[in-house]
C-alpha cells in the first residue's frame, strides 16, 4: 500500500511537471507568434508608405528612374515574402532598407525636394516606422530567445522533443551597416 502511494505520488508529480513544461512551451511559442505579428504590422505600414515617398520624389528627381524602380521592386519583393519565415523576410527587408537609403541619398541632391513639406513628413514617418520596427524586432528576438532556451534546456527539452517544439529563427540583419538606419534618415 505504501509503495503504491509513493508510485502514485511520483506519477502525479511527473504529470504536473509535464503539464507545466508543456504549457510554458506553448506560452513561449504564442508570445513569439504575437511578436512576429507586431513586426508584420510595422512592415505593412512601411510598405504602404513607400509608394507615397516614391511619388513625391518622382516629381522632383525625374532622372533617377533606376533608384525609384529599385525601391518599388524591393517593396514588391518584401510584400511577396510577408508572412514567411524570419530569414526570407529579413533578406527582403534588407533590400528595401538599402534601396530606401539610396532614394534618400538621391533626395539630398534636390534642395527643392528636401524643402518639400510632404517629403519631410514622409521622411519623418519613415524614421518613426524604422524605430518602431527596431523595437518590434527586439521584442520578437527576446521572445524567440526565451522560447529557444525552453526548447534547449533540460528537462523542458525532453518535453519539447516529445511534442515537436523546435528552435525558432531570429529576425536579424546580417551586418552592422544594415542594422543602422540607411544614410539620409534623419536622426530621431
Amino acid at each position: 500500500m505504501l509503495v503504491a502511494g509513493v508510485v502514485l505520488a511520483v506519477l502525479v508529480v511527473l504529470g504536473v511537471a509535464l503539464m507545466l513544461f508543456y504549457n510554458a512551451l506553448v506560452r513561449g511559442r504564442n508570445l513569439a507568434e504575437e511578436a512576429w505579428s507586431g513586426i508584420s504590422v510595422q512592415l505593412r505600414r512601411r510598405h504602404d508608405l513607400v509608394p507615397a515617398l516614391i511619388s513625391v520624389v518622382q516629381g522632383y528627381a525625374v532622372h533617377e528612374k533606376d533608384v525609384l524602380s529599385a525601391v518599388a521592386g524591393a517593396r514588391e519583393a518584401g510584400m511577396k515574402v510577408a508572412g514567411g519565415d524570419a530569414r526570407a523576410v529579413g533578406e527582403a527587408e534588407k533590400g528595401l532598407s538599402l534601396a530606401l537609403g539610396r532614394l534618400l541619398a538621391v533626395a539630398e541632391a534636390y534642395p527643392e525636394l528636401k524643402a518639400n513639406e510632404n517629403f519631410l513628413h514622409l521622411q519623418h514617418s519613415l524614421t518613426e516606422l524604422e524605430n518602431d520596427l527596431q523595437m518590434s524586432r527586439r521584442y520578437y528576438n527576446g521572445t524567440v530567445r526565451e522560447q529557444n532556451n525552453r526548447v534547449m534546456q533540460f528537462p523542458s527539452n525532453v518535453v519539447a522533443g516529445w511534442f515537436g517544439f523546435r528552435k525558432m529563427e531570429y529576425f536579424e540583419l546580417s551586418g552592422e551597416e544594415e542594422a543602422a538606419a540607411p544614410k539620409g534618415f534623419p536622426v530621431a
